[in-house]
């Protein structure tokens, strides 16, 4: 099956909880909005309440399941913040079938000479460290549900990186061997599941700041990459951990 245009089967994601990452704008949003649309309530996370709003208003407006909002700035989060985030949602909702980690945490391209410690420790935290740190908080409400799905959105850089990405190529980097990890951990939890998808170049706001001269009409667009997301969330792709997936590259 080509997982990179597979639409979920009916009620794939009906009772299940996601909660979603970088859910404000670009590729997070999109699949805020697709995961509403396909039955699941959506935990909407990210740093601006007033583009969560929009989202949850969309949401809302289109009677998908009532979302959640949870504002929070995963440069600053800590563990106090995170413990309490996994409360809350066993409180509101009882269960977690599912993170997908779209927050994506970029300084600047510059050389190396250029980068400093505190935009390098900044990015590892967006792209790596925290999102490590939450799935590890609420690893008891995804060991418990019958089928989780942990999606993790990498970038090319981080699998062939190039002068002026510094701290940026090597936190996504980071994701891979921590996805590896992760997986091979979990290996005989058959509900657990964790993977990488790099959606290469595509028309989004990252894109459009790293590539501002592009002719953004000649790449995918957001919305292109939403059923691979949902079929690396949903139950299509139970039985596959630890897998990098390529979205620019043909489908194995």
């Amino acid at each position: 099956m080509d997982w990179k245009t597979s639409q979920p089967v009916a009620g794939a994601f009906k009772d299940r909880v996601i909660l979603v990452t970088g859910a404000g704008q670009g590729i997070g949003e999109a699949a805020a909005l697709a995961l509403a649309k396909a039955g699941a309530t959506v935990v909407l996370m990210g740093r601006s309440e007033k583009k969560l709003a929009k989202v949850y208003d969309a949401i809302e407006a289109a009677g998908g399941p009532r979302p959640a909002a949870v504002p929070m700035d995963l440069a600053k989060a800590g563990e106090a913040e995170l413990a309490q985030l996994g409360m809350v949602l066993s409180k509101e909702f009882g269960r977690l079938d599912g993170i997908l980690h779209a927050a994506n945490g970029f300084a600047h391209l510059s050389p190396l000479s250029n980068q400093k410690l505190d935009e390098w420790m900044e990015q590892f935290r967006v792209n790596v460290a925290t999102p490590f740190a939450m799935t590890r908080a609420l690893m008891p409400l995804l060991a418990a549900a019958p089928d989780a799905a942990v999606l993790v959105l990498g970038e090319s850089h981080g699998l062939e990186p190039k002068a002026y990405w510094g701290g940026y190529a090597v936190s996504k980097s980071a994701q891979q061997t921590w996805v590896t990890i992760a997986a091979d951990e979990w290996e005989k939890q058959e509900n657990l599941r964790i993977n990488l998808l790099v959606p290469g170049p595509i028309h989004s706001p990252f894109r459009t700041k790293t590539h501002p001269a592009e002719a953004w009409s000649t790449l995918p667009q957001v919305a292109d990459i939403v059923p691979a997301i949902l079929y690396w969330l949903g139950p299509q792709s139970r039985g596959h951990s630890g897998q990098v997936l390529r979205f620019d590259q043909a489908a194995e």
